[in-house]
């Protein structure tokens, strides 16, 4: 039986991360799980819905409400690609979602980097699958200077 670990969630996120390259998107992907289970799959969709809000994580909050059937997303673990943004961020913090698992740093837009808080009882951890993650999106940008 397949061990559900940090890496098999953050693998389901970087499918997600897949469709969205495929989908011309910077391909971000995340899921949600709660008791080992995945109530959330997206990616981002910014260039498709036409909406700079329309991040993966922003999608996998509003998905895992819907499920949930409310607003606070305790017990429940964030699975993301890439460092959430100071937007999401703070979506995340009003969620109060216990645990976020990002892969890759974001050097220049990481909610760390620009001091945004997250909830005091989230924990975070970075790092998982980093190299993964960190070669989908250099793949996605060098591709896209090539087209231009």
């Amino acid at each position: 039986m397949i061990p559900f670990d940090d890496s098999y969630f953050m693998k389901k996120a970087l499918q997600e991360a897949e469709l969205a390259f495929e989908k011309g998107e910077i391909p971000i992907g995340a899921v949600i799980v709660v008791n080992d289970k995945i109530i959330a799959r997206s990616h981002n969709l910014t260039e498709l819905l036409n909406d700079v809000t329309a991040h993966a994580e922003m999608q996998a909050i509003t998905a895992a409400a819907n499920f949930i059937g409310g607003k606070y997303l305790h017990n429940c673990t964030l699975y993301v690609t890439l460092e959430p943004c100071q937007m999401c961020a703070g979506a995340l913090f009003w969620s109060q979602i216990s645990k976020i698992v990002y892969a890759a740093r974001d050097e220049h837009r990481g909610y760390k980097t620009k001091g945004t808080q997250l909830h005091p009882k989230t924990k975070v951890i970075g790092g998982i699958l980093e190299n993964e993650a960190s070669q989908l999106l250099k793949r996605f940008f060098v591709e896209k200077r090539n087209l231009n």
